[in-house]
């Protein structure tokens, strides 16, 4: 590895780099978690407990299943799912079977599903009925064939399922209406799958395990095809990284983490699921973190010393009034990315908790850890730390040279947890990645003389909406398409909520048309934080010479 000035910042007993092939896949690492941790909790979820051993069992016969369907090594399966316990069983189930795990957004609409279940060729989709709908809305315009339909209540038991099944029907209507002929229900794919031989499939460490969709600066939204490897790396310098602060924890507690941050998103999926299967960490799944009574009721029921979570989050929950009624003292971590964390929040959040949040960085890309603040760090930085194990960054320009130190230039990525590229799309590949094997993360940041990084501003147009990329192309390509639009242009503005939202600015016309018709088109063809929160009618969009949309100049 090159001069890392970063390395003197490493607390002690964290190593400088890790070993990404101790597994020879994923399939290698949760077949011996799974045996050493049999007998510990895997996930609290609605009030019981499922052990390791539970969900090695029944992630085993999901793929049993899947292989009589005659899926083959990796043909790709997509999951639709909330934090709910089918989401590991089924995904384990996938991993173990061969097959390629496709995540999907459940909050997508039927537009943005259809296309990546038909840029990802998934022939299967597991999904949750609360989102049913939007598939079938869908459906025949994609590759799908078999759908495994599962409900909040399915692993809860008979009467404790039907309760919950029956309240998110019937009380909280979470269920629009749906017909989607031919879905086998999830604990019927189970029963089907029982006594089936599973086949053992040979995985090389380099074999795609999970499709990660991230927007794209073309409007497309593009598949990070993540290997085995590329995920385990990710998950082994997360613990190294996590070790001073996790080995704090009593040898009489089990190592408990909020998952709070939805699976399907890449960061809960290597360091709640992933890791967690590693090293026997008990998740305590939140189906909708947006419920933040719900969250805190579930919390105070739990000793928990680990809380990856988003800007957004932290805040919300410490400006609820039932944030007292938990025990916070036993936190050991509080780990914020995905979004800036505001200096306000860290501040409140050290005052009430006595834990600190440490800033990490990363992307769909990097399986997403690059960088994060050492976890005995005890006041906010500003920064996002420092190159994690086994990991190189720099600061480069347009000719991918590097920039000195102090100066701002975009911040490029080496190392083990960098993907294999874009699904199907070498030239996007070729974009993003330099000639040395660094990728390209689209950030503008500096380096100081310690190796800390601190990003500064974005080299693309891009939104980010409480940790979620928002591409301006995506949302101006779907508006064109309303009736009544003659041009558009987005931009994201300042909001103390969501850390940025969107503006959108059009040029009618159609005179007639208002903003109640543009806000009702974008809730049918965007999911919600795509949408714009600022809607403004001008005569004309401010334009260069040559015709291109000065974004700049409609922030204000």
């Amino acid at each position: 590895m090159n001069h890392r000035p970063w390395l003197s910042a490493y607390p002690d007993g964290v190593p400088s780099d890790i070993d990404p092939d101790q597994y020879s896949s994923l399939i290698d690492l949760m077949r011996i978690g799974f045996a050493q941790h049999k007998d510990k909790v895997a996930y609290s979820y609605l009030g019981k407990d499922f052990s390791f051993a539970q969900i090695d069992e029944q992630s085993k016969i999901f793929a049993a299943y899947l292989q009589g369907l005659g899926l083959k090594k990796g043909d790709r399966v997509a999951v639709m799912m909330p934090n709910v316990v089918q989401y590991p069983i089924a995904v384990a189930g996938i991993l173990r079977a061969g097959l390629i795990l496709v995540n999907v957004n459940p909050l997508y609409t039927a537009r943005e599903l259809e296309h990546q279940l038909n840029d990802s060729g998934a022939a299967t989709i597991v999904i949750i009925e609360n989102f049913a709908q939007t598939l079938q809305k869908c459906l025949g315009n994609t590759p799908i064939k078999h759908i495994v339909l599962a409900s909040m209540g399915d692993r809860l038991g008979m009467i404790k399922g039907s309760v919950v099944n029956y309240v998110v029907r019937n009380v909280k209507k979470l269920v629009p209406e749906f017909a989607m002929a031919g879905a086998i229900p999830f604990n019927t794919a189970l029963k089907l799958g029982t006594g089936k031989p599973l086949t053992a499939v040979s995985i090389d460490r380099d074999d795609p395990a999970v499709l990660q969709y991230t927007g794209g600066t073309t409007g497309v939204s593009k598949g990070a095809v993540l290997s085995h490897r590329n995920i385990i790396a990710n998950i082994l310098q997360s613990e190294a990284w996590n070790a001073p602060a996790m080995n704090r924890i009593p040898s009489t507690e089990q190592p408990t983490s909020v998952c709070a941050l939805p699976l399907y998103h890449i960061f809960a999926f290597t360091v709640n699921m992933m890791l967690g299967l590693r090293n026997g960490t008990k998740n305590i799944l939140l189906p909708n973190p947006r419920d933040f009574p719900a969250v805190l009721g579930e919390l105070s029921k739990h000793t928990f010393h680990q809380f990856p979570a988003v800007n957004t989050l932290f805040n919300g929950l410490l400006h609820h009034p039932d944030f007292a009624k938990v025990n916070w003292r036993n936190l050991k971590i509080s780990i914020g990315g995905g979004m800036a964390v505001q200096g306000a929040v860290a501040k409140l959040w050290l005052e009430k908790t006595g834990c600190p949040i440490c800033e990490g960085y990363g992307l769909s890309e990097t399986s997403p850890s690059a960088t994060c603040n050492p976890v005995t760090v005890r006041e906010y930085t500003g920064t996002i730390g420092v190159p994690l194990p086994s990991t190189l960054l720099k600061c480069i320009d347009d000719e991918g040279n590097e920039v000195a130190q102090g100066q701002p230039g975009e911040i490029a990525i080496k190392g083990p947890q960098v993907m294999q590229g874009y699904w199907q799309r070498p030239d996007e590949t070729a974009k993003v990645m330099t000639s040395d094997g660094f990728f390209r993360s689209g950030d503008i940041g500096t380096m100081d003389a310690n190796g800390y990084f601190k990003v500064v501003d974005r080299k693309k147009d891009m939104v980010l909406v409480s940790g979620f990329n928002v591409f301006p192309n995506e949302v101006e390509d779907v508006i064109a398409g309303l009736p009544g639009v003659f041009e558009c242009a987005v931009v994201g503005i300042p909001d103390d909520k969501t850390g940025e939202a969107i503006k959108l600015v059009i040029v009618r016309n159609d005179p007639a048309l208002d903003e109640a018709a543009v806000r009702s088109y974008a809730a049918d063809n965007l999911t919600n934080y795509k949408r714009p929160k600022v809607i403004e009618f001008r005569d004309a969009l401010p334009k260069t010479s040559v015709g291109k949309i000065l974004r700049r100049e409609l922030r204000g």
